[in-house]
């Protein structure tokens, strides 16, 4: 999992022209009882997220393409259908809501519509909808022109570990009539691009002896065996996995090839694809990962500008806008939860309780940071990472082998509880039980988090030394990003065999997998840690745990807790 921490509000595009500048405050098409010159605080930060510096003032002629996001219509009553069609046991469960009655409880009022317009007319601006929904509006202005809108100053924030660099304002203000109206403003990316792969043509592989080589490196015959998943061709054409990628990652159709024939050759390296020739490390591998584990199901990439808040809000509007997406969307990125404003966080999260009453699946890596996510070793307190913080997301922990041939928690599996979002129903007998068998922690560890925060990861699965293929080599690779497309595959084919019996997908999660029928249905790790922050971290145990979750899929087991046979 790549993490990066943008900072709060504003980033650029990569164009740089002239516009023409915003009218002075004291200009006489702008009188002093303008209801939009009395500017407050929305957002502030005092510092910038670990790991960036300041490299100077952003140029005035920079041209920036900004998200605004309005105040949502119902979402209270969009929370409640949510719950209702993911919860086992509810008599609306698996009736997920269609596109147009998600958009009409998102849908923001008409008084907030025409404020935001009013005060957009009046600054002589343009905004065109970013959304579905209608709650996001796009519009480009320079960093001069978004300097004096938004009573802030602008600068250049470097990135150390990678050099990249960012446009970023710590602080700004909206016109006090706005606030209820407006929840935040931040960036807007670039057009999802999308390329799609299926294989065909499977054996069945009935072997499920775990190869003595899995000790050492992890390939799909490795997960088949652990964690018995079936090696049969899918058959629904409707059922589709959604793989993101961000910052130009792509897939390479022949990297894939090499590896279907090098380690499913069960399978036929001949695929139906558009995949491009250029090839990025983790794009490469976990397209070879879900189309080598969920055997027959169709996977598309999704890819966007940068692995940020804009590229996450990118990826899921291009969702949303979608008639048909994928059942399931596996996301190998994330950051840490304090790097953006809990307005940002919220907004974000309440897209995915969108996919979620839509019957989509959101899965997130929780990182490779452990304790620490992104922090350096002398941070304080743990540090969560979002989205896996996110209550309407599947948050995907890690696991490694011994030399044992036994799973065990992998060290640098992220961990935790989110700062922002409270626990929620579905999982609070699961973490009470832990912080209650837990309450032997030095002092010094249970000050580090907050133990009334939504927890995380939900589950696990393997994420060090995967065979894959980069430039037709044959690699290894040990990350978080890796587990998270296993667990995608995992649920795509149980999705396809719920489809062949007529019967919905199974959407968000959480609440099902929480419930006690499903007690029995992950292979339970119960040792190792995630040390960070100066301090051992968490450890694993029987049940739930904030390394890896609940434990890592058992296919045959999951399968029949869903009344399949």
């Amino acid at each position: 999992m790549r993490l990066f921490s943008p900072l709060l509000i504003l980033a650029p595009v990569t164009l740089v022209y002239s516009l023409p500048p915003l009218p002075p405050s004291n200009a006489s098409a702008v009188s002093n009882n303008d209801i939009f010159s009395n500017l407050v605080v929305h957002e502030s930060r005092s510092v910038f997220p670990d790991g960036f510096v300041n490299s100077g003032a952003a140029s005035a002629s920079q041209v920036l393409n900004l998200r605004i996001g309005l105040a949502q219509g119902n979402m209270s009553g969009l929370a409640r259908r949510h719950e209702a069609v993911s919860t086992p046991g509810s008599a609306e469960y698996g009736k997920h809501l269609s596109k147009e009655v998600v958009e009409a409880h998102v849908k923001p009022t008409n008084e907030t519509t025409a404020a935001v317009e009013e005060w957009l007319d009046a600054k002589g601006l343009n905004a065109f909808s970013a959304s579905p929904a209608g709650d996001w509006l796009a519009l480009l202005m320079t960093v001069a022109q978004a300097s004096t809108l938004f009573d802030a100053e602008f600068s250049v924030f470097t990135y150390e570990k990678t050099g990249e660099q960012l446009v970023r304002t710590l602080a700004y203000s909206l016109p006090a009539v706005l606030l209820g109206h407006v929840e935040f403003d931040i960036s807007s990316s670039s057009k999802p691009s999308v390329s799609m792969s299926s294989t065909a043509g499977v054996s069945n592989v009935t072997s499920r002896a775990i190869p003595a080589s899995c000790t050492k490196s992890i390939t799909p015959a490795c997960l088949q065996a652990l964690y018995s998943i079936p090696t049969t061709k899918a058959t629904q054409l409707s059922n589709s996995i959604g793989v993101t990628g961000f910052s130009n990652e792509f897939a390479n159709q022949d990297d894939l090839t090499i590896f279907l024939k090098s380690l499913r050759s069960d399978i036929s390296s001949s695929t139906s694809s558009n995949m491009t020739s250029a090839a990025g490390p983790l794009a490469n591998l976990n397209m070879q990962y879900t189309v080598g584990i969920a055997t027959g199901v169709p996977a598309t990439l999704i890819s966007v500008g940068d692995a940020s808040m804009d590229g996450f809000m990118d990826v899921a509007t291009f969702l949303l806008s979608q008639s048909n997406p994928p059942h399931v969307v596996t996301t190998s990125y994330g950051q840490n939860e304090g790097s953006i404003s809990r307005a940002v966080a919220t907004n974000l999260c309440n897209a995915y309780m969108q996919l979620g009453a839509r019957g989509i699946t959101v899965l997130f890596s929780s990182g490779n940071g452990g304790v620490a996510g992104e922090s350096s070793a002398s941070c304080t307190s743990f540090v969560p990472t979002f989205p896996s913080t996110c209550p309407y997301v599947t948050s995907v922990g890690v696991t490694s082998m011994t030399t044992a041939g036994l799973e065990t928690a992998a060290s640098f599996s992220a961990g935790g509880f989110s700062n922002y979002f409270a626990t929620p129903s579905y999982q609070t007998s699961a973490v009470s039980s832990f912080l209650v068998e837990s309450s032997s922690l030095e002092e010094d560890i249970v000050s580090k988090f907050n133990r009334s925060g939504r927890a995380f990861p939900d589950v696990a699965a393997q994420g060090q030394n995967l065979e894959f293929v980069l430039y037709g080599e044959m690699c290894s690779a040990t990350t978080s990003g890796s587990a998270t497309p296993i667990v995608a595959s995992v649920i795509a084919l149980l999705n396809d065999e719920l489809i062949a019996n007529r019967r919905p997908p199974l959407g968000f999660l959480n609440p099902l997998l929480y419930s006690p029928s499903f007690s029995a249905a992950f292979n339970d790790i119960v040792s190792g840690s995630n040390a960070g922050c100066n301090a051992q971290g968490f450890t694993a145990r029987k049940g739930w745990d904030p390394i890896t979750g609940l434990g890592t899929p058992n296919f045959a087991k999951l399968r029949n807790s869903i009344g399949l046979s």
